[in-house]
């Protein structure tokens, strides 16, 4: 894409949790528009880039696209050109974007004792992409960012926290301090919870029980019930409303579906309870949103 090009392209919006002169801390929440928000990376910094909730389209040229599944990121080096990126998410796809100039990671980590291989001097005048996995601890640091950025800014030294604790886990390998939380001290228990959700998205209609679920993943329910809190924010069936809610919105405003008919569709067998819930959720009624343009 052209200079003349980027200038009329729609970019996309974002929330700047951190930022100082070199380096910033977004959360982009918007990625489903119809006009295909594009992200400019600028050159001379190293982008990480982390999916989150559900994938994200990246079309780096009209001709070359690929598809960033959720808990996976890029590592992205461009030393001498601006980088424009079109993107493509589900409305629940969530993209954590920290970008950072190499010399301050240099000064951060020392390259003698790490790995990473943006760092090898034979990169340092070289475009590098890589594809990673978040791993666990890493991923907990990202819903974290997420979860902050939607309720509270006011704490930038929280997220420069979060920003230095991600380069860490990703290139240090410091293990992080989860004295807050005891139970979350090793990375399989954090991939039990992320199987539950998963667990619990899929029977959505008819959930299990807690109990069920606990067992399904090999967790006590205190176990459950705690990491889930502590990864996402909310136990397992708040998180399960939430979603079940944001998908009778969607039925609502893109199928146009009767209210009867959405309460039945997210598996509420009781339609009152379901106009009631909604309204919480969102302050107005199934109906009246239907009505709107």
């Amino acid at each position: 894409m052209s200079t003349s090009e980027s200038k009329n392209t729609p970019k996309i919006e974002g929330v700047l949790c951190f930022e100082d002169a070199e380096s910033q801390l977004m959360v982009y929440r918007q990625l489903n528009e119809a006009a295909s928000p594009w992200l400019v990376l600028p050159n001379s910094r190293v982008h990480l880039l982390f999916c989150l909730h559900g994938p994200v389209a990246f079309a780096f040229s009209p001709h070359y696209r690929r598809e960033l599944a959720p808990d996976r990121g890029y590592v992205i080096y461009q030393p001498d050109e601006v980088l424009p990126v079109q993107l493509l998410g589900t409305a629940e796809a969530r993209l954590i974007h920290l970008s950072i100039r190499l010399e301050k990671l240099h000064r951060l980590i020392n390259p003698a004792v790490q790995n990473a291989p943006v760092f090898q001097p034979e990169n340092a005048r070289h475009k590098f992409y890589d594809e990673v996995e978040a791993s666990g601890e890493l991923l907990m640091v990202l819903h974290q960012i997420d979860q902050k950025s939607a309720s509270d800014l006011s704490n930038g030294l929280f997220f420069h926290a979060k920003s230095l604790e991600w380069l860490s886990l990703l290139y240090a390998g410091k293990k992080m301090n989860v004295e807050a939380c005891p139970f979350l001290k090793n990375e399989m228990a954090v991939r039990k919870i992320r199987d539950a959700k998963s667990l619990l998205l899929e029977a959505f209609r008819d959930p299990p029980t807690i109990p069920e679920l606990a067992r399904s993943v090999q967790l006590n329910e205190f176990q459950l019930k705690a990491g889930f809190k502590e990864i996402y924010g909310m136990g397992p069936y708040h998180y399960l409303m939430q979603y079940k809610l944001e998908m009778a919105r969607k039925l609502l405003t893109e199928q146009k579906l009767q209210v009867k008919q959405v309460a039945h569709e997210i598996g509420y067998s009781n339609t009152s309870h379901f106009i009631e819930a909604f309204k919480k959720q969102y302050g107005i009624t199934p109906k009246k949103l239907l009505a709107e343009p």
